[in-house]
């Protein structure tokens, strides 16, 4: 559903100024665990654990969304 619109995003963007989406991925990672903390009670309230757990899932699978493919994956540390 995202995929194809942060792809846009890389290929339009990145082309002239591609550190400018660091911070695009970056915000991206930070809205996913705030939705994980929304979604999963035992994560509410706990924003380095859901970080955690996102990070562990970008891990397992990289092509859930495309800017992770690229290496942009949360930290786990």
């Amino acid at each position: 559903m995202f995929n194809s619109t942060l792809r846009g995003w890389h290929n339009y963007y990145s082309r002239f100024y591609e550190s400018a989406m660091y911070a695009v991925w970056k915000h991206l990672n930070r809205y996913l665990a705030r939705w994980m903390r929304r979604k999963y009670k035992q994560l509410s309230g706990h924003k380095r654990k859901a970080t955690y757990e996102l990070g562990k899932i970008a891990r397992q699978n990289q092509k859930i969304f495309f800017h992770w493919s690229l290496g942009y994956l949360p930290s786990i540390g």
